[in-house]
């Protein structure tokens, strides 16, 4: 069937394979590329058994059938075959600094003058593989969160030469495909998600490595606590609402989250008798061998969370 455009996606990973998915979901003929023909004919497999299984489950996005959606995604051996003719290229091979590198200096021998170069990388800043290429004012991150077809937001990271007009685009893209996008507005080392988590993260070692916590209690923390509430407010909206709007809550509580964050410490490195810890426990509830059970269980709640927002936003 003929979809409304081409999309380009280099790389059939999890996250490439999701691209695929949400791109098709909204009615675009979607081209994969990968240097191993084995891993893209696999990746079509994979693609047609998560369809299926969405729209067994009601779970399907977009107004196409599964049937449907399959017919608009397709694979190529060929770098040049993939991007031809395109109007976005999704990058989406593993993050590695040289690969990346060596990938859009093949896609700026490519492009055409209006085709927009997006990477999902998550650390990475788009300047540091851009800054040669003849195409750098076409070249942005669209980096998505995990599992991207279930958690929406897409983090839009320019450098400073990419076209406001790219920038553009790509969030009204990501907007028709069902994605939230977000701007962060200049290049900053992890860009927002990884930023936000890293701390999260950095502090909840801190509370295993200093005999505080249990692994299963840090967890309930986010789950049954914090996460409740961030999964429909944000950090700032969550203050303004805990007092009478974020000015009153600055003059009630500043110094003392300045103060408990004066006694945060050092960066914990994340090895040791500390990883020990967090292993066993984690493992006792989740074994490795069940860790494939235990995302799809994940992605089942988190399908079933987005598709209550969704329900929420008309009331």
């Amino acid at each position: 069937m003929a979809g409304k455009g081409k999309i380009a996606i280099v790389g059939s990973g999890l996250i490439g394979r999701s691209w695929a998915m949400l791109f098709a979901s909204a009615g675009y003929n979607v081209v994969i590329y990968d240097k191993d023909p084995k891993a893209s004919e696999a990746a079509l497999k994979v693609i047609e058994e998560q369809l299926k299984q969405l729209e067994s489950s009601e779970m399907l996005r977009g107004s196409l059938s599964a049937a449907e959606q399959l017919k608009l995604i397709t694979r190529t051996e060929d770098l040049e075959t993939c991007v031809k003719d395109a109007s976005h290229v999704q990058e989406s091979v593993p993050e590695n600094f040289e690969l990346k590198k060596m990938i859009f200096q093949k896609l700026d021998d490519l492009a055409s003058d209006t085709m927009t170069l997006a990477s999902s990388t998550s650390c990475i800043m788009p300047s540091s593989f851009s800054e040669t290429l003849k195409h750098r004012s076409q070249v942005v991150v669209a980096h998505p969160a995990n599992p991207p077809y279930y958690v929406p937001i897409v983090e839009i990271v320019p450098s400073k030469w990419t076209s406001p007009d790219v920038v553009t685009h790509t969030i009204d893209l990501m907007k028709e495909i069902g994605q939230k996008p977000v701007v962060v507005k200049k290049e900053v080392y992890g860009f927002a998600i990884n930023r936000m988590q890293y701390a999260i993260i950095n502090e909840c070692w801190r509370l295993v490595q200093d005999g505080v916590m249990s692994v299963e209690d840090i967890d309930a923390v986010m789950s049954e606590g914090l996460g409740m509430r961030y999964a429909f407010l944000g950090v700032f909206e969550t203050c303004h609402l805990n007092a009478d709007g974020i000015m009153d809550y600055c003059n009630r509580y500043a110094n003392g989250i300045y103060n408990v964050s004066e006694t945060f410490g050092p960066v914990p490195k994340m090895e040791g008798k500390t990883a020990e810890i967090v292993h066993e426990e984690l493992c006792k509830k989740t074994p490795l061998q069940s860790l494939d059970a235990r995302r799809k269980w994940r992605d089942e709640r988190l399908a079933c969370l987005a598709k209550l927002k969704k329900t929420m936003e008309k009331k």
